[in-house]
C-alpha cells in the first residue's frame, strides 16, 4: 500500500525528516518556556515519536518503531542540540520548519492510517489512529509544557482538520479499493496543501453557535 510510494530507503529517510521538523517545534516550545537542555531533549522527543508511538500500542506493533530504529531516537537529539546552540536563527526560519513541519503532517497522517489498517484496524479507526499519528507529538508537547493543546484552540491555523481530511482520503480509497500510490500520493499532498493554505489565509474552525460567552482567548506569550 502506502510503502508503494517510495522505496523502503526513500520512506526511511522521510520518516527522518518529519521526525526531525516535529522534534523542532517541540525543541523551540521548550525553549521559549525556558526550560534546560533535558526538558528541551524530552520535549523534542515527545514530539516527534509521541503520535507514532501511540499508533504501534494501539495496534500492537511492539516493540515500536520508535525504539527498533536507533535513527527515530538520535533524530530529536540532534534537533535539541541545533536548537539549544541555535535557537535564535531557528526562530528566523520559523516559516520554512513551518512548511516541513506541514509535510510531515501529510505523510504521517496518511502512513498512520495505511498501518492501522493492515494491522486489522477498521476504516474509521484506522482513520483515527492516522490522525492520532500525526497530531499525537503535539498534543503530548503541550500537554507536557503546561499549555492548551494547540489543536483545540479557535486561534490557531488549521492544523488537525488537514490530517483528518488526509486520513479520510486514505480510508475511502481502501474502500472503494483504489488506494495505490497515486491516490496514496495525493492524500499526502491534500494534507500538506491545506495546512499551508490555512497558515497562509490563518483559517481557522467555527466556535459554537451563538455563544453568549464573552471571554477571549488569552494571549500566548513568547519568551
Amino acid at each position: 500500500m502506502f510503502q508503494e510510494l517510495f522505496t523502503p530507503s526513500v520512506q526511511h529517510a522521510l520518516d527522518l525528516i518529519g521526525i526531525f521538523v516535529f522534534a523542532i517545534s517541540g525543541a523551540l516550545l521548550a525553549v521559549r518556556k525556558n526550560f534546560d537542555v533535558f526538558g528541551i531533549a524530552v520535549l523534542a522527543e515527545v514530539t516527534a515519536l509521541g503520535g507514532g508511538l501511540l499508533r504501534d500500542l494501539v495496534i500492537g506493533a511492539v516493540p515500536p518503531a520508535a525504539f527498533t530504529d536507533l535513527g527515530y531516537f538520535l533524530m530529536p537529539l540532534v534537533a535539541t542540540v541545533i536548537v539549544f546552540f541555535l535557537h535564535p536563527h531557528v526562530e528566523r526560519i520559523q516559516v520554512g520548519v513551518n512548511v516541513f513541519d506541514a509535510a510531515g503532517l501529510g505523510l504521517f497522517c496518511v502512513a498512520g492510517t495505511t498501518k492501522a489498517y493492515e494491522y486489522g484496524l477498521g476504516l474509521t479507526s484506522s482513520a483515527a489512529l492516522g490522525l492520532a499519528t500525526a497530531v499525537g507529538g503535539g498534543v503530548l508537547r503541550d500537554v507536557l509544557a503546561n499549555e492548551v493543546p494547540s489543536l483545540l484552540r479557535w486561534d490557531r491555523d488549521l492544523y488537525a482538520v488537514p490530517a483528518m481530511v488526509g486520513a479520510t482520503m486514505v480510508v475511502l480509497c481502501i474502500q472503494f479499493d483504489v488506494l495505490n500510490a497515486a491516490t496514496s500520493g495525493l492524500a499526502v499532498m491534500t494534507a500538506f496543501v491545506l495546512r499551508l493554505l490555512a497558515m497562509r489565509f490563518h483559517w481557522r474552525a467555527p466556535r459554537a453557535w451563538n455563544r453568549r460567552s464573552e471571554a477571549t482567548e488569552e494571549k500566548a506569550t513568547a519568551q
